[in-house]
């Protein structure tokens, strides 16, 4: 068996294209596990999708004989990829919102593995603002999408929304499988999140980082079939499914966890680590009646420079990050160099770029043959894209 699909089937007239795609699934030497929302059983019956999946349907949250069987839990992750063709708008509105109402919305929020989606309604509900904020903010959070089609939909408008055809999908659902497995057998180290620099016993030196950046490149190197270590500084994200998280608050200890987490193919440093701490932090609250403190400041260790240091035990790929003001290209290239490091991910962080802290980032890719401009996307994209040059890389390397 190639892997296994948990195909969602929401409530649509498309979904009559799930048998064909189904039986094309079966075809290709797919598993496939069907869940068939109330509304698409208006369209399709579930003995029609339990004769092609060989397998039993499933529909109810409720039901007893299904949660003894496969609970939702274990049934989101029980396949390698989770499809739902036809994607409505309701269950996208569902999944964007965090809602779990019935059985496929639990299932897709519940899930830790990659989510395909094949949209497909008229062509003003697709064209809707709602509908394509919607679309934004799955896509920033990872999931995939194949289609819609342009065309003569059921109601006789003509326009964007018709459903992707099954081949097509079929294509979609291979190339996300072989993604999957892109850097099996990989072990890669992120840093994530600022570090806290101690001042006294209640204050510190910090930054504005959130470690979206860095938790979304943990979780689209995962998704890629990496073993991933994610040191993050103070941050109030849930570490990704499947990837193993150490939580540190300074340099020093982000750093010691780095070293403890080698040897590893790749290093991706996306934390922004402070550059200074106090040399004597009080172990007492500085009081204000006190005056001004005057502190002596001292380097942090530079974590990606020792990381990208010749020796045994240096990742084959080190990457790291140049959160700059001004000077962008120039300052991001020089620090490639003076750190030693193959790649970095330049980003303008002024305040009125809204990129540190905020959802998206727009980066440029320098490495020795020159950079490669991307264009402003959500950080989830990103992740996917950088985690893609990952995997090409590596897979050059190892050949």
């Amino acid at each position: 068996m190639r892997g296994r699909v948990l195909l969602v089937i929401a409530g649509g007239i498309a979904a009559y294209k799930s048998l064909e795609l189904v039986r094309l699934l079966r075809r290709a030497d797919y598993g496939v596990t069907a869940v068939l929302t109330e509304a698409g059983a208006r369209f399709v019956t579930p003995l029609s999708v339990q004769a092609l999946t060989e397998e039993p349907v499933v529909s109810n949250l409720w039901s007893l004989d299904d949660e003894s069987r496969m609970g939702h839990i274990e049934l989101s992750r029980s396949a390698g990829l989770v499809v739902v063709a036809p994607a409505t708008a309701d269950i996208m509105a569902k999944l964007a919102a965090g809602l779990a109402p019935d059985l496929a919305s639990t299932v897709l929020l519940a899930t830790d593995k990659p989510v395909l989606m094949a949209p497909a309604m008229n062509v003003r509900m697709w064209l809707h603002p709602a509908t394509q904020a919607n679309v934004a903010t799955l896509a920033g959070r990872g999931v995939r999408f194949v289609g819609p089609d342009e065309g003569v939909m059921a109601c006789h408008e003509v326009g964007p929304g018709r459903l992707a055809e099954p081949p097509a999908i079929l294509a979609a659902i291979d190339a996300c499988f072989a993604e999957s497995n892109a850097l099996a057998g990989r072990h890669v180290l992120v840093t994530a999140g600022p570090t806290h620099e101690k001042v006294d016993a209640v204050r510190f030196i910090g930054n504005r980082s959130s470690g979206r950046q860095g938790f979304a490149i943990a979780e689209a190197l995962r998704a890629r079939g990496a073993r991933v270590t994610l040191v993050s500084g103070p941050v109030s994200l849930a570490g990704p499914p499947g990837v193993t998280v150490h939580r540190v608050e300074t340099a020093e200890q982000m750093y010691a966890a780095c070293l403890a987490a080698l040897p590893a193919d790749a290093a991706v440093c996306a934390a922004a680590v402070a550059d200074w701490r106090a040399r004597d932090p009080s172990g007492r609250k500085l009081k204000k009646g006190d005056g001004p403190p005057s502190l002596e400041l001292v380097p942090t260790v530079d974590i990606l420079a020792a990381l990208a240091a010749p020796g045994p035990h240096r990742p084959r790929l080190v990457v790291g990050f140049a959160a700059e003001t001004d000077d962008l290209l120039a300052h991001a290239a020089a620090k490639r160099v003076a750190k030693g490091c193959d790649w970095i991910l330049a980003n303008d962080v002024r305040a009125e770029s809204g990129i540190m802290g905020g959802p998206s980032n727009t980066v440029h890719v320098i490495d020795a043959a020159g950079i490669d401009h991307w264009p402003m996307m959500p950080k989830g994209q990103v992740a996917a894209r950088l985690a893609d040059r990952i995997a090409d890389h590596l897979a050059d390397a190892r050949q």
